[in-house]
């Protein structure tokens, strides 16, 4: 065996393997639209999304004259994290 025929063995399939195994996982990194970051321009229409449609009406709005009859709050935690 000669020497060409060694590195050709054992150094150039080896490298050429990890080449193409590492083209396959970052062609999705490389083909996929750019990502938003914060501070970025948004190019889109706003989406408004509730998980009950049938509770965006105008009836189930809350509104400052029934805020003294409303139920107390008895859910714990939250943004202000009082458990």
């Amino acid at each position: 065996m000669t020497l060409a025929e060694t590195l050709l063995v054992f150094a150039a399939i080896p490298l050429a393997l990890y080449g193409v195994i590492a083209l396959l996982t970052l062609r999705d990194k490389f083909a996929k639209a750019p990502r938003y970051r914060p501070g970025q321009e948004w190019g889109y229409e706003p989406v408004w999304w509730t998980a009950n449609p049938a509770g965006l009406g105008a009836e189930h709005t809350p509104h400052a004259d029934h805020a003294d009859t409303a139920r107390p709050r008895t859910a714990k935690g939250g943004a202000r994290g009082g458990w």
